[in-house]
C-alpha cells in the first residue's frame, strides 16, 4: 500500500483523437505539475514529526493548496532533521520506507509546492 499525492492545475478542455477511428473530440484534462509515490510503512513516522494529516489526509484539515502545505512541510522537515535518531526508529523492517527516503521525499514535495503554491493539493490512499 502506498500514498500518491498530486499538485493539480485548473482542468482544461483539449482535443482528443481517437486512434482507431481518427474522431476528434473535446475532454477535460486537469493539468498534473507534481506526482509522487511513498509508502504507508511511513505514516507513523509522519505522525509523531506532527504531519501525518498534512501529508495524508490533507482535506481533513482544510488544505487545498500547495501554499497551505509549505508551513507544515518546512516545520516537519526541520523536525525530523533535528532527531534523526528519534524518527529512525521508525523505519520498516523489511526496508520499505526509511528515514533518509522520507526526508529527500518531503524536501521534493515542499520544493513542488513552493513552485507551484496555486495548484490544487490531492492524496490518494
Amino acid at each position: 500500500m502506498s500514498l500518491d499525492v498530486y499538485l493539480q492545475g485548473e482542468p482544461k478542455t483539449v482535443d482528443c483523437a481517437c486512434a482507431k477511428c481518427g474522431h476528434v473530440h473535446k475532454n477535460e484534462e486537469e493539468a498534473e505539475y507534481f506526482w509522487a509515490n511513498i509508502t504507508h510503512n511511513l505514516n507513523e513516522m509522519a505522525s509523531d514529526a506532527g504531519f501525518y494529516e498534512a501529508v495524508w489526509r490533507p482535506e481533513n484539515i482544510g488544505i487545498e493548496r500547495a501554499s497551505q502545505l509549505i508551513e507544515p512541510l518546512e516545520k516537519g522537515i526541520a523536525l525530523l532533521k533535528s532527531d534523526p535518531a528519534r524518527f529512525k526508529k521508525f523505519d520498516a523492517p523489511n526496508g520499505w520506507g526509511k528515514y533518509d527516503d522520507f526526508v529527500s521525499w518531503l524536501e521534493k514535495y515542499l520544493s513542488a509546492c513552493r513552485e507551484y503554491p496555486e495548484a490544487k493539493v490531492r492524496a490518494s490512499r
